[in-house]
């Protein structure tokens, strides 16, 4: 986190984001999907496919040789083509990454092709060394926009999709408190409009923060602000603190 700088509350990043200029010239943001949320998509996704080829295994086992030379084919192709036919029929979203709320995508936001998909998927045998996908999670980890080898070569990156398909404008307003309670008496002229922007920008995304991380912002902000606001005390909770600071300011004209 940035230090403050002129009295000021620097916007407190919380999620990986990648910003995409539409054609339209309307700046886009997407949020990047971590390493946790992908491991449990994955897992998922496995999951699925050890289901399918026990069940097939169980069916081919009477036929024999054929039987078991069917099988390798089959096999090959729910571990390959899995990922593939539903990333490309699914908007980017195998079942793992629908429960999980992920898509993958192309640089700029567009829709994976097959191209693409089948590209980062063939490489997924590379990511998978030597041992539990250890080169892909490193390369997630240093890569500056979250990707695994395949997402470098495919030019893909897997996002956050908390929405679904629904297209909106923005997180929800963030509903003031009508009675002020503790902070009518406050001193809020040391809050500048940037500071409030921030409050009132984690108050309305903290719903789709972990718990951790929302605890921790919400004691950050709380920490830095408390000091500049005349009358306040220690013993309200930090959202409840940062809900009536927002609330406060507004009834005051700020």
């Amino acid at each position: 986190m940035s230090p403050e700088e002129g009295g000021r509350t620097a916007p407190v990043p919380y999620e990986d984001r990648l910003a995409i200029a539409t054609p339209e010239g309307v700046e886009v943001e997407l949020t990047l999907a971590g390493i946790g949320s992908r491991f449990i998509a994955g897992t998922i996704d496995l999951s699925i496919q050890l289901i399918v080829l026990g069940a097939l295994a169980l069916v081919l086992q009477p036929a024999g040789d054929a039987g078991y030379a069917l099988f390798t084919t089959l096999f090959f192709g729910v571990i390959f083509f899995y990922d593939v036919l539903f990333e490309v029929l699914g908007g980017g979203r195998t079942p793992g990454k629908r429960l999980t709320g992920l898509r993958v995508v192309r640089s700029g936001g567009r829709p994976i092709t097959l191209v693409r998909s089948a590209l980062r998927n063939i490489l997924r045998i590379v990511d998978i060394l030597p041992l539990l996908y250890a080169v892909g999670m490193t390369s997630i980890f240093v890569t500056r926009r979250n990707q695994r080898l395949g997402d470098l070569a495919a030019g893909t990156h897997v996002v956050r999709d908390r929405h679904g398909d629904r297209t909106r404008p923005g997180p929800p307003a963030f509903d003031e408190p009508q009675d002020l309670g503790p902070a009518a008496d406050w001193d809020v002229s040391a809050i500048s409009g940037e500071d409030v922007a921030t409050v009132r920008s984690f108050l309305e995304r903290r719903e789709h923060l972990d718990r951790t991380p929302r605890r921790a912002l919400a004691a950050e902000l709380a920490r830095r602000l408390r000091p500049r606001v005349g009358g306040s005390h220690e013993r309200l909770a930090d959202e409840h603190f940062l809900e009536l600071l927002v609330a406060a300011k507004a009834a005051r004209g700020g």
